[in-house]
């Protein structure tokens, strides 16, 4: 369904210094999949996801959508693209406009989208609302009169109101107490089997990733360093950085967190304005040799759909 092509985003922070947020990243998603994008704060995730729905012009590279660049349409193409591929925000506080009620943000698109009388509008609505757990007595409500949760809910009822096929869900969990993490994963879980919707995750928490994910891949500093299936990724990890990563995750028996190896890291992230020739990972990885300094790893084939990029693989 979606090919990202040698992905680059540059942002110009100062004289002849660019901040490469997304540096040639390439990957794909299959129709029907969910592919989660892991990786620590400032890595690129969010970047990649707001370039696939076209919030941010890519410095270079391609994103094909059903085998068409989604930067080279006509004006009728783009809002059918707009329509057919929508984005579920971080922070749920921010991305709901506070004068406009329930329904008119729900609303919202379909009175660009769709071909609805004011009826069938309001009846689609409530339809929605309800797939997310809301009723009609919420639909005048305002967004500051609701919970994070809630507010989480509405925004996924909005990118569900143009009947998207592609939903890229940044963070969409994040921001929520542990509970209502699990309520709102279980929700998009169950609107993917119904709706037959494809999704790129975009999280730091593995726990949630490995829960809902076909497919992992891990970024560091603009770069992905691993890419594998989530039972694969989860069993036999090969990128330091994703050691580093799973080594990290809590667990909850006290027994077993006694036992389990930690893997340290050192030092800080490195400027993304001025990366050396090296690996991304040089500076902080347990491993690094003078070689990872001066040749950046090219991506290997471990296994069929499992890629790292190290030179100890």
């Amino acid at each position: 369904m979606l090919q990202i092509e040698d992905l680059c985003k540059y942002f110009h922070v100062g004289r002849h210094q660019d901040l490469k947020a997304v540096d040639h990243v390439s990957f794909d998603i299959c129709e029907g999949e969910t592919v989660g994008l892991v990786g620590e704060s400032g890595c690129g995730k969010t970047t990649t996801g707001r370039a696939i729905v076209k919030l941010y012009e890519p410095t270079s590279g391609r994103i094909l959508y059903r085998g068409k660049d989604i930067f080279k349409q006509n004006k009728a193409e783009r809002k059918a693209y707009c329509g057919n591929v929508q984005m579920i925000f971080q922070n749920p506080y921010a991305s709901l406009n506070s004068r406009m009620t329930v329904s008119e943000i729900v609303g919202e698109g379909m009175k660009i989208h769709g071909n609805y009388t004011a009826k069938q509008q309001e009846d689609r609505i409530l339809e929605l609302l309800k797939k997310v757990g809301l009723g009609r007595d919420h639909m005048s409500r305002f967004a500051h009169e609701f919970s994070g949760g809630q507010r989480q809910r509405i925004g996924i009822a909005r990118a569900l109101s143009v009947d998207p096929e592609f939903i890229v869900c940044d963070e969409p969990v994040s921001a929520l107490d542990v509970s209502i993490q699990a309520q709102v994963i279980n929700m998009l879980k169950k609107l993917q089997e119904d709706l037959g919707l494809t999704y790129l995750f975009i999280a730091h928490d593995l726990s949630v990733v490995r829960y809902i994910s076909d497919r992992v891949i891990v970024m560091y500093l603009g770069g992905i360093v691993e890419e594998a299936t989530a039972d694969e990724l989860y069993k036999n990890p090969q990128h330091p950085y994703t050691k580093v990563l799973l080594s990290a995750i809590p667990i909850a028996d006290p027994d077993k967190i006694r036992s389990k190896e930690r893997i340290a890291i050192r030092g800080e992230i490195p400027s993304p304005i001025n990366l050396g020739a090296g690996c991304r990972f040089y500076d902080r990885c347990p491993y690094a040799m003078p070689r990872c300094k001066e040749e950046a790893p090219l991506p290997k084939e471990i296994a069929p759909g499992h890629r790292a990029a190290c030179h100890l693989v």
